[in-house]
C-alpha cells in the first residue's frame, strides 16, 4: 500500500495545480484530482506556493479547513467510486449526488461519513468498518 507523507501529499496537489494552470500534461492521478482543485478556488492561494504549503500548520483553533486533507478526501472518494470499494459506494454516492443535485455536495457529505469511520477506527483500535461507512452514505442518499 502506498503511504505518502504529508509533504508528498502537499507537493502532489501543488504540482497538479501548477501543471493544470500552465496547461501541462497531467498524470492519471493528477487528472482525477484536477477537477476538485477547480471546485475549490478558496484553496488556490494555498496551492500556489509549495514552500509555504509544506510549512503550513492547520489547527482546529484556527477554524480553517486543511485544504490538503479536504482535497485528499475528494480524491479518496473519487478513487473509491472508480473501483467501487467498498462495493456499493459508487451507487450510493451517485444517488446522493442526484438527491443533492451536486456531486460536489455529495462528496462533502460522504467525507463526513468517511471521517466518522476513520475516527471510530482510531478510537476503537479496530480496522475501518467499510460496511458502516457505506451504510452511512446510503442513509444520507435515501433521506
Amino acid at each position: 500500500m502506498f503511504q505518502p507523507s504529508q509533504h508528498d501529499v502537499r507537493r502532489f496537489f501543488c504540482d497538479t495545480w501548477r501543471k493544470q494552470r500552465d496547461g501541462l500534461p497531467l498524470t492519471p492521478m493528477e487528472a482525477l484530482a484536477a477537477p476538485w482543485l477547480d471546485e475549490h478556488p478558496e484553496y488556490h492561494a494555498d496551492l500556489h506556493d509549495v514552500d509555504a504549503a509544506l510549512a503550513a500548520v492547520y489547527t482546529v483553533e484556527e477554524g480553517r479547513t486543511n485544504p490538503f486533507l479536504h482535497l485528499s478526501m475528494h480524491l479518496s472518494i473519487t478513487e473509491q467510486c472508480g473501483i467501487d470499494q467498498p462495493t456499493g459506494i459508487r451507487q450510493a454516492v451517485k444517488l446522493l449526488a442526484v438527491r443533492r443535485n451536486s456531486l460536489h455536495l455529495a462528496h462533502h457529505e460522504t467525507m463526513e461519513c468517511l471521517g466518522e469511520m476513520v475516527w471510530a477506527s482510531q478510537r476503537s483500535g479496530l480496522p475501518p468498518d467499510g460496511q458502516a461507512y457505506l451504510e452511512a452514505v446510503r442513509q444520507r442518499a435515501t433521506r
